[in-house]
């Protein structure tokens, strides 16, 4: 395998039944025009938070992090469990100090954080666990460093102590597994950002759909003269087109030994999760249909153009799906990048030379060429 580049792309046929998987701002089922045509959709933030959820079953805690407002908390909260020198009062301060610290970088002033109010970041920060620790840890080194200078000199502050340059070096370092795979962006300063080592798409309907209503009545159980409630839900039900791609040699600069949990773990939740809207109404989790895996050494690539063509059938979609994806496949492959250099399918004979696997072994197989790439 060429060592500077190693992309493993995931395709996905899922049939999801009535339901409202990934609602709009108005309450309805998602939906895309693709191809003139009128699609189901599930937005890829809803399936990159359902993939992180899962997480929290297959990767150690020490090893993912938080997407939060409440770095403050986070941080002050690591500082307490680490150490009882200080008391939550002295922890709140000093953290509050350095976050909001000024600080000059590419001739502009910056600060760590800006806040909205006193505890609350302006925008989500996804801050992994070591960082949060190593930030805590370098908080309670300053607090003993300042606790000394102060019995010698009682008018030297924090802020004259501190270096926050450690700390940004802190949260440029060591990301989470779900960070390095789904980035950070930092507006105020671009040195934290981290470039995704994941990319996700918005999952279409290989299909027209149009959605429908469900009226329903809900019964007050202590007065049965007529309906309590009356309403009106918005759903429908679709064969879905997903994808994902996962760039491997970056993932490796980011976490190095621990890509290969990633990919296998990554892979594990996109096939078997399913975001929440509405399942308490629909029942509606299912799993994949049809799951293909490539490895490439040149560029991810999107069979999406497989559907710009929509399905039709009325003796369902997945068979005719699955033709549709692999014919666009072949077609890709003998016009523009050639066929894959390793390829999987679960759920399907094989195919387009695709070695035919069990979930279990595929994710084993995965996880075992992402460990042979430097």
């Amino acid at each position: 395998m060429d060592k500077q580049r190693f992309y493993v792309d995931i395709h996905i046929l899922q049939t999801v039944p009535p339901s409202c998987v990934n609602r709009d701002d108005t309450g309805r089922p998602k939906t895309a025009v693709y191809g003139g045509a009128n699609r189901a959709r599930v937005s890829s933030q809803a399936w990159k938070h359902a993939v992180r959820d899962y997480f929290k079953d297959l990767i150690s805690f020490e090893k993912l992090g938080y997407r939060t407002k409440y770095v403050k908390k986070l941080i002050v909260d690591s500082c307490i469990n680490m150490s009882s020198e200080f008391d939550q009062e002295d922890y709140e301060k000093a953290v509050d100090e350095v976050l909001k610290l000024k600080y000059k970088r590419n001739g502009k002033e910056h600060t760590l954080f800006d806040f909205e109010d006193k505890d609350k970041t302006k925008v989500l920060f996804f801050i992994s666990h070591k960082q949060s620790q190593g930030f805590a840890a370098q908080m309670i080194e300053d607090l003993k460093k300042w606790a000394t200078e102060k019995e010698k000199d009682k008018k030297v502050k924090l802020k004259d102590i501190v270096d926050v340059f450690e700390y940004r070096k802190i949260l440029s370092e060591n990301p989470s597994i779900d960070l390095a795979l789904f980035g950070r962006m930092a507006a105020d300063d671009v040195d934290l950002n981290v470039d995704a080592a994941c990319q996700v798409a918005h999952s279409i309907s290989t299909h027209v759909v149009n959605n429908e209503y469900d009226f329903f009545t809900a019964v007050d159980d202590c007065d049965k003269n007529g309906a309590g409630h009356l309403s009106t839900m918005e759903f429908n039900s679709s064969t879905l087109y997903r994808y994902a791609t996962i760039n491997v040699t970056d993932l490796k600069k980011w976490i190095g030994s621990d890509a290969a949990d990633a990919v296998k773990g990554f892979t594990e939740a996109f096939i078997c999760s399913m975001p929440t809207g509405k399942q308490n109404s629909y029942a509606n989790r299912t799993l994949p249909d049809m799951v293909y895996v490539t490895v490439r050494k040149d560029q991810p690539v999107n069979l999406c153009g497989a559907f710009e063509k929509p399905v039709v059938s009325k003796e369902g979609y997945i068979a005719l799906s699955k033709k549709a994806l692999f014919e666009h496949a072949e077609r890709v492959y003998d016009d523009f990048c050639g066929a894959p250099d390793t390829s999987f399918v679960v759920g399907n004979e094989s195919v387009l030379g695709a070695e035919k696997v069990s979930i279990n072994v595929l994710l084993d197989k995965l996880s075992e060429l992402v460990s042979g790439v430097v």
